[in-house]
């Protein structure tokens, strides 16, 4: 983690720990589902863009955080 953790408590570091085993487990039950879809499975291309979207947000914030660091 960051010089900024740190400055975190106990119960802080452990809520950010808890979050981030969260976040990488929503990860991978995504990552499970989307291989079992086919492009017939997304029949709302709407929905599919917004999926994309925040994607691709995840993305550049992982990016931003590492190039801080």
């Amino acid at each position: 983690m960051s010089d900024k953790s740190e400055n975190l408590d106990a119960n802080e570091k452990a809520a950010l720990e808890s979050m981030l085993y969260r976040c990488r487990a929503l990860v991978g039950r995504i990552g499970e589902e989307l291989r079992k879809k086919k492009p017939e499975h997304f029949v709302d291309e709407r929905s599919l863009a917004d999926l994309h979207a925040s994607l691709e947000h995840a993305a550049r914030v992982l990016e931003q955080k590492t190039a801080r660091e």
